[in-house]
């Protein structure tokens, strides 16, 4: 017998024919929407695998559901949405897809830097609203890049490779980093230091660190504050490193110039939350890896991963906890 598998978003056809060479698969087949989660715990009794989103989430209640489940498949780099540690308990192997999205995520880092800098969303509105009349000295005046300092928080893979791209603009980097990265300082010329100087000293602030409960909120009230009234805030990593409600008001009272957001607490994010009212917010739709090679070699990896398991071998990209 076959072993099954559950596919919770449709996915290239070229991806899904690798599975049905091996096995005998299901998949909700919308694209735009999530699948619905009586059917997720309907649909992951009898399966062997499960390849899903970081908008499904894989609590104890739904491996508890899998009573056959031997790998979770998990396309993104983070798997906060998944209880790896009662996964682990049940004999479940957990997968995620590092590394491929580096060098596209921190394009888009670095192009949100860019567009709430240069106020690029604002410009664009104010030419489409019929409010271009004439050239004026101080018209849609931005903040500079080039030579500016750049507080990098979290010095992975997606943060090394923003500041290599800094780097081409000159600009003064600094970064923190739960462990101290010697080699890479070497390397690309960076500037260790504490959490709290770095937010003092930065013109821009780039989170780049996976999400856990020890840094919910890790940028609120206290750390607005600290920072430049100057400054910029860049989160490409998730949202609930931000307290939005602080962010909210530290952009509103002029504490904050800028942020630039691809990630939100609460995805998509309600259409009347107070940041959509701001000129000075850039806000993107959770699209750090979405070029079409990265999200095809997402799908590839997370493919190849179950594949691994249900033929008996080792996954490729396993999430590793104590």
């Amino acid at each position: 017998m076959k072993p099954k598998i559950y596919i919770t978003r449709k996915i290239p056809q070229v991806i899904y024919d690798q599975f049905t060479e091996i096995a005998d698969v299901r998949m909700w087949e919308e694209a735009e929407i999530p699948v619905p989660r009586e059917i997720l715990l309907q649909e992951v009794r009898a399966i062997d695998g499960l390849l899903c989103l970081l908008t499904e989430t894989i609590d104890e209640e739904v491996i508890r559901q899998a009573t056959k489940l031997k790998i979770i498949s998990n396309m993104a780099v983070g798997f906060n949405n998944i209880d790896v540690s009662f996964a682990k308990k049940q004999g479940v192997i957990v997968t995620n897809t590092p590394g491929v999205l580096t060098e596209t995520t921190a394009d888009l880092t670095f192009a949100l830097m860019m567009a709430t800098a240069r106020r690029i969303v604002e410009a664009s509105d104010y030419l489409r609203n019929g409010e271009w009349k004439t050239w004026s000295p101080m018209q849609l005046t931005g903040r500079d890049i080039y030579g500016a300092t750049l507080g990098i928080i979290g010095m992975g893979r997606i943060g090394q490779a923003l500041a290599r791209r800094a780097k081409g603009f000159k600009m003064n980097i600094l970064y923190y980093n739960r462990a101290r990265k010697l080699e890479v300082e070497k390397e690309l010329g960076i500037e260790y230091c504490d959490f709290e100087t770095l937010l003092r000293r930065s013109d821009f602030v780039s989170l780049l660190l996976p999400y856990s409960s020890e840094v919910h909120h890790l940028i609120g009230e206290n750390e607005f504050k600290l920072m430049k009234e100057t400054a910029i805030l860049i989160n490409t990593a998730r949202g609930g490193i931000v307290d939005e409600t602080a962010l909210y008001h530290a952009l509103k009272n002029g504490e904050l110039w800028a942020a630039g957001l691809d990630v939100f607490e609460s995805e998509p994010i309600d259409l009347e939350s107070p940041l959509l009212s701001l000129p000075n917010v850039v806000t993107l739709p959770h699209i750090g890896s979405a070029s079409e090679a990265t999200r095809l070699k997402m799908a590839e990896i997370a493919a190849n991963n179950i594949i691994q398991v249900l033929k008996g071998g080792q996954p490729l990209t396993p999430v590793k906890i104590k």
